[in-house]
C-alpha cells in the first residue's frame, strides 16, 4: 500500500490507535457488548484516520507493514458491517489484537519510497491487491469461526458464535469469490500494464517471487471455487485449501516485502 513518510501526527495517531485496540482487547471480557463495540469502533475510526494521514503529503511509500495495516482495517470494516446483521459474532478481542499489532508494525516499518516514475494508476493497482487481501482475510476469520464452532459442537458445548454453520459457510465463500475477482483484476492489470504502471521500471511480465506466489495463490483459490461448485467441497477440506491459498497470497506481497525491507536491509546495514 502506498503511504507517505510518517508525520509526527501520523505516528501519534498510530500509537493512539494501537492503545485503543489494546484497551478493547484487555477489557473485552469485562465490559458489555455495547461498550466493547464502542471501543472497537473508536479504534477503527482512529485507524482510518491514521491511514488517511499517511496518504497526505510527503514522499509516497509502500511496504509489507502498511499492507498488513490496511488489510486489518478492511477486515474490521467487514466485521463492523456484519456485526449489525449478525450480532452473535464474537471475535472482537481477536480483531482488536490484530489491529494493534498491524498499526504498530506500520508505525515502526513504514515501507520504502515508491519509484519516482511510477504511474498515477499504480495506487489503484495496489489498492485492488490490498482489497483482495482484506476480503480473503475476512474469509479466513470466518473459516476460523467455523472451526471453533465445530469443535464446540463435538464437545457438546453451546456454540459461542451464535451464527448457523451453513450461514457462516455461505459468507466465507462470498468473501472468497469477491477476493478472487479482485485478485484476478490485479493480476490482469499487472500482466497487461506493468510497464505503464511502473513508469518503465518494469518491462513485461516479471517472474519474481511476488508474481510466482500470486499466481499460485490464484490457482489455489480457483481450485477451491471449482471444487465447491463441481464437487460440493465444504468443511475441513475447503478450509484447508482456503488457508493454503491465503498463506501463498500473504507470501506474495507481504512476505517478499518483509524480506526486502527487513531481512536484506539488516543484512546489508
Amino acid at each position: 500500500m502506498i503511504l507517505a513518510i510518517p508525520s509526527p501526527l501520523g505516528v501519534a495517531l498510530g500509537i493512539a490507535t494501537a492503545a485503543a485496540y489494546g484497551v478493547t482487547a484487555a477489557a473485552a471480557s469485562r465490559l458489555s457488548r455495547a461498550s466493547t463495540q464502542g471501543l472497537l469502533a473508536l479504534a477503527w475510526l482512529l485507524h482510518g484516520l491514521t491511514l488517511a494521514t499517511g496518504l497526505v503529503g510527503g514522499t509516497p511509500r509502500f511496504g509489507f507493514a502498511p499492507a498488513i495495516s490496511v488489510t486489518a482495517w478492511l477486515v474490521l470494516t467487514v466485521y463492523a458491517i456484519e456485526s449489525s446483521l449478525y450480532p452473535q459474532l464474537k471475535v472482537r478481542r481477536a480483531l482488536a489484537v490484530l489491529g494493534a499489532v498491524a498499526v504498530m508494525l506500520a508505525v515502526l516499518l513504514p515501507g520504502t519510497p515508491l519509484h519516482v516514475s511510477a504511474s498515477p494508476w499504480l495506487p489503484l493497482h495496489l489498492a485492488l491487491g490490498i482489497a483482495s487481501y482484506g476480503l480473503f482475510g475476512a474469509a479466513v476469520v470466518h473459516a476460523w469461526l467455523m472451526t471453533r464452532a465445530e469443535k464446540q459442537i463435538r464437545l457438546a458445548a453451546e456454540p459461542q458464535g451464535g451464527v448457523p454453520l451453513l450461514t457462516m459457510e455461505r459468507l466465507t465463500f462470498r468473501f472468497v469469490t469477491a477476493g478472487f475477482v479482485l485478485l484476478s483484476a490485479t493480476l490482469l492489470a499487472g500482466l497487461l500494464f506493468s510497464e505503464t504502471l511502473y513508469g518503465g521500471a518494469v518491462r513485461g511480465w516479471k517472474w519474481d517471487h511476488k508474481t510466482v506466489f500470486s499466481v499460485l495463490a490464484w490457482l489455489t483459490f480457483a481450485i477451491l471455487l471449482t471444487g465447491r461448485a463441481r464437487f460440493g467441497w465444504r468443511g475441513r477440506t475447503a478450509r484447508r485449501v482456503l488457508y493454503a491459498g491465503s498463506a501463498l497470497l500473504l507470501l506474495a506481497y507481504v512476505g517478499s516485502r518483509f524480506v526486502l525491507e527487513v531481512v536484506l536491509s539488516r543484512a546489508t546495514s
